[in-house]
């Protein structure tokens, strides 16, 4: 099974900065997307970015500007350069990705997770 593990976590400022990263137990050049989700305690986990094979990026609105998703796909890590960083970023944040096997069926691949924390 992949193996998906998050670093990075911590406490910042607001208007501080963190780097996420998100290594995975095989090549990530398996995976056509990968992104990173986030979840506050009580809340549903939501998207914040992902990255396609070929570089594509999406982010959701509320971290347009402030957070760069990228991927090594040599060192199978995923990263996630956050800046600017406000309160409402206080999150548990993921990394995931999915594959299909030889049958069709789909298999979701989630790490962990990391604390990032935003207070003054």
């Amino acid at each position: 099974q992949v193996q998906l593990v998050e670093s990075g976590g911590g406490l910042a400022q607001p208007g501080g900065s963190l780097t996420l990263s998100c290594a995975a137990s095989e090549s990530l050049a398996s995976f056509k997307t990968i992104g990173w989700y986030r979840q506050v305690p009580g809340n549903q986990r939501v998207s914040v970015a992902t990255i396609g094979s070929s570089g594509s990026t999406n982010y959701a609105d509320s971290v347009k500007g402030r957070f760069t998703i990228s991927r090594v796909n040599v060192k199978n890590t995923v990263y996630l350069q956050m800046n600017s960083l406000k309160p409402d970023d206080t999150a548990v944040y993921y990394c995931n990705t999915f594959s299909f096997g030889d049958d069709g069926r789909k298999s979701d691949y989630w790490g962990q997770g990391t604390q990032v924390t935003v207070s003054s």
